[in-house]
């Protein structure tokens, strides 16, 4: 009689398992290999070879999302409950997809994004992408300033040189663009050798824009993403928790973190107090 509940406890043990874990990863690895290998014209003699390994990895993916799956035995559908499962079983899924067959664009950007799973296996990249992700808000209004902020300077070098520098200025666009590109700082020298050329104040333009956008923007857009970082972190190590052994309704993890904030506020206030009774905590040691 198939016994589902066996079945889950050894897809579950599989899943939590550090063999599987680093299989998955290389078998990604080298499904990232064989995409770069068919790049090459010259080894098209190997297609038929090529094509038995895509879908000896499209074997391997179905088999790990099967495990998955069975490892939630009863409840199959809470499977579904994580972004990343989802993410994993949409990219394995839509290569089955009618109509997508050969060599199309299509299917080598479904097989192109089997590499970014390798996300979901390793801590620092997903707390990466989690940052991302919830830095999006925050990105939203600096894009919003930055875009203020072009359309500004690029009708303020509009009107400055458009009669002088048409390439550069001659219209809005060309004129935001030319901006865009100082971002790097790269061509900021040549633009004020010209800009002195038409006038020496010109120079207030272009270190005024340099201050604003290259320093002040992108600094804020840099605080913006450190902030989602650090709120990611918090995130991943509260999820990372472990168990509550004491049975006080507080992970242990927790416990101890509490514990030692507590001791750190004692030693704080013995300080405070020693310097109000201005003991000398040295002094007191050579008399003994």
């Amino acid at each position: 009689m198939f016994d589902l509940s066996r079945v889950a406890r050894r897809c579950s043990r599989i899943v939590d398992s550090r063999a599987f874990e680093v299989t998955i990863v290389v078998m990604i690895g080298a499904n990232a290999v064989l995409l770069c290998i068919e790049t090459y014209p010259h080894l098209v003699e190997s297609a038929p070879y090529l094509h038995l390994l895509e879908w000896f990895f499209r074997v391997v993916f179905v088999t790990e999302i099967g495990i998955r799956i069975l490892a939630y035995g009863r409840r199959p559908q809470d499977f579904f409950k994580h972004g990343w499962n989802v993410f994993d079983f949409v990219v394995i899924a839509a290569v089955f997809i009618p109509g997508l067959h050969g060599d199309s664009a299509a299917l080598r950007v479904i097989r192109m994004a089997r590499v970014v799973r390798l996300v979901r296996f390793s801590p620092g990249l997903r707390t990466i992408v989690t940052a991302l992700l919830r830095s999006l808000p925050g990105v939203g209004g600096f894009l919003a300033l930055a875009l203020v902020t072009f359309y500004v300077y690029g009708m303020a070098g509009w009107l400055l040189f458009a009669d002088t520098y048409p390439e550069e200025y001659g219209t809005i666009g060309r004129a935001v663009l030319t901006l865009f590109v100082l971002l790097s700082l790269e061509t900021l020298p040549d633009l004020i050798q010209q800009g002195l050329a038409v006038s020496p104040w010109t120079l207030l333009f272009y270190v005024s824009y340099v201050l604003i956008t290259v320093n002040l923007l992108l600094n804020i857009l840099i605080a913006v993403i450190v902030n989602s970082m650090e709120e990611a972190r918090r995130l991943e190590m509260t999820e990372s928790l472990g168990t509550d052994d004491d049975n006080d309704g507080v992970p242990d993890d927790i416990d101890r973190i509490l514990i030692s904030q507590r001791l750190d506020d004692l030693r704080t206030m013995i300080g405070e107090l020693e310097r109000d009774l201005r003991i000398d905590r040295r002094s007191r040691f050579k008399d003994l």
